[in-house]
């Protein structure tokens, strides 16, 4: 093995074991600082840094997970223990050649579960009744449900157990023509088209329910449609969609009862980045912060 093989071998190899080592440390495996004695839960140091009893559980049960539940033996327990430390000290060695910092996916792991411990911290205190009320009454709209679309929706079969291919493209362009011209849809399928596999609820659907009921290119087809426009075919699983649009019903104001839960939801992220900020400006105010780029400074 060529001395460059072998250099780029051992950094591969560090920067497994430095992300190994970050998802442990988000998880609680490995504790940042050096504490003057080793906590009562610690089931090994290394250089000084414990790792739990509660950490050696985890990797326990992710180990039985693959095996159908069966309890580990005392050596099993002893080799994942043994995997802990090796992580701990490629994690030591990598943060001392500095991929915590140059390595952007390590950096990401890093910044990710430092915010996402201060969101979390910040989303478990309850807001009570006046607060969510509050939230609500700043942006009812924000919690609308969605507009609704009625459509008229021709089908065409293609493919096995359908027409030729070419020939269901033909159908569903001219049901597609016969649409347009404003006939009804029994008008515009007679001759050319088939029923659908499986027919659409009744009543107006939100796009969402149009993308569960005939399929996600279904509903961007017809999300940008006016009144009476007709989409062009849509090739489907079993054949063409031929989609009209002959409605579009605006949302509701909903009342603050209807959609208690999306705002307590939206307090509670809300109340997470709002800590997050803070905490930013705080390190920011501890911090010397200086751009040399002349172009950009702020003015």
């Amino acid at each position: 093995m060529t001395a460059e093989l072998s250099d780029r071998r051992a950094r591969v190899l560090l920067l497994a074991g430095v992300l190994a080592g970050v998802a442990l440390a988000a998880a609680g495996v490995v504790r940042s600082g050096a504490p003057p004695a080793p906590p009562a839960d610690a089931v090994a140091l290394v250089n000084g840094q414990p790792i739990t009893r509660d950490a050696l559980r985890q990797l326990e049960a992710e180990a039985r997970a693959g095996r159908q539940g069966r309890p580990l033996d005392t050596e099993e327990r002893r080799h994942l223990l043994e995997r802990a430390v090796d992580e701990e000290l490629l994690l030591e060695r990598g943060l001392a050649l500095g991929l915590a910092r140059l390595e952007p996916s390590a950096r990401r792991a890093i910044v990710n579960a430092v915010v996402t411990s201060i969101a979390t911290e910040a989303a478990t205190r309850e807001p009570d009744e006046a607060e969510l009320r509050s939230v609500f009454a700043a942006a009812p709209e924000r919690f609308a449900p969605p507009g609704r679309l009625r459509l008229a929706v021709g089908f065409v079969a293609a493919g096995p157990g359908g027409h030729p291919e070419a020939e269901a493209w033909r159908r569903a362009n001219e049901l597609a023509a016969r649409l347009r011209g404003g006939g009804s849809l029994a008008e515009a399928s007679a001759g050319l088209g088939n029923p659908l596999p499986v027919p659409l609820p009744e009543g107006p659907l939100s796009l969402d329910r149009i993308a569960e009921a005939l399929g996600p290119a279904a509903a961007r087809a017809v999300e940008p449609l006016g009144p009476g426009e007709v989409a062009p075919p849509v090739r489907g699983a079993a054949g063409y969609l031929v989609l009209r649009l002959d409605e579009r019903l605006a949302p509701h104001a909903p009342a603050f009862e209807e959609v208690r839960d999306r705002v307590r939801a939206a307090y509670l992220q809300g109340a997470g980045e709002r800590a997050v900020a803070r905490y930013v400006k705080r390190l920011r105010a501890d911090a010397e912060v200086r751009v040399l780029d002349p172009e950009l400074r702020a003015p």
